[in-house]
């Protein structure tokens, strides 16, 4: 599979809907450019990684802990809107957070969502997803 920014224009809004392009956004995190400097924006850009397809960039940003040894997406769903649903810790200095989101798919059967609570925390000085 290719890599997710080949996948998505830099100038494209970005999957997860901050408001910015791909390229200022999410795109720098899974190109490897820089590392989420919030929970927040790890769950941003683990969303827009589901959208795009980037399983490579999943498993980087997943803990080591209860990263699964490999990842296959589901080619037939399609990812297409992230709330946030709240955040508690997860900033600059804090060593771990949780970010509630609903995120929105299409599948062959129609519409659904997903609802998490997901923990982060800092492993080797970056945010990653925990569970």
């Amino acid at each position: 599979m290719a890599d997710a920014h080949t996948l998505l224009d830099d100038d494209a809004r970005c999957p997860c809907l901050s408001g910015e392009s791909y390229g200022a956004c999410c795109g720098r995190l899974h190109r490897g450019a820089a590392d989420a400097a919030t929970a927040e924006a790890l769950m941003r850009s683990r969303f827009s990684a589901f959208a795009v397809g980037d399983a490579a960039y999943l498993l980087r940003s997943w803990h080591s802990s209860t990263r699964p040894a490999e990842l296959e997406l589901d080619a037939e769903l399609r990812w297409y809107r992230l709330d946030i649903d709240g955040t508690s810790r997860g900033g600059l200095l804090d060593a771990e957070g949780t970010v509630e989101f609903t995120a929105f798919y299409r599948d062959a059967d129609g519409r659904g969502s997903q609802h998490e609570n997901s923990r982060f925390v800092r492993e080797a000085g970056r945010w990653v997803y925990l569970d």
